[in-house]
């Protein structure tokens, strides 16, 4: 009954790496990032710009374009705002209202610019 032991060691060097992350200097204090609406909103909104390739992604670098992905986000913000409605604060309400208009918008103008391109036009100003 001698099996032969099999010792994970990979996670030394996930390890190694996060130690070599910015930030991951050895007495620098992390601030955690205050959860608040405001914030989840943000969150949200920079997902749906990077999955419309509006901005790299932060973890690649590179620049990632799923535009179903970034709807399911918008239509995700829309829900929230149907379902929170009468329980935010008027600063919380039009910082919703705000980026899901300027999500909307950039979400129809890279649709039309990619139906463009696909089209062999150009990009849409």
């Amino acid at each position: 009954m001698d099996k032969e032991k099999h010792v994970d060691e990979s996670w030394k060097e996930t390890a190694s790496k996060e130690k070599q992350l910015p930030g991951a200097e050895e007495g620098q204090e992390h601030q955690p990032i205050e959860i608040n609406f405001l914030n989840y909103v943000t969150s949200l909104g920079f997902q749906a710009l990077i999955f419309m390739g509006e901005i790299p992604n932060p973890m690649t670098n590179e620049t990632d374009k799923n535009l179903m992905q970034s709807k399911f986000i918008i239509d995700t913000l829309v829900m929230l705002k149907d379902k929170t409605k009468g329980n935010l604060t008027e600063q919380e309400a039009n910082f919703l209202e705000a980026t899901l208009y300027e999500l909307q918008m950039k979400f129809v103008e890279t649709v039309k610019n990619e139906q463009a391109q696909e089209q062999g036009g150009g990009q849409i100003e």
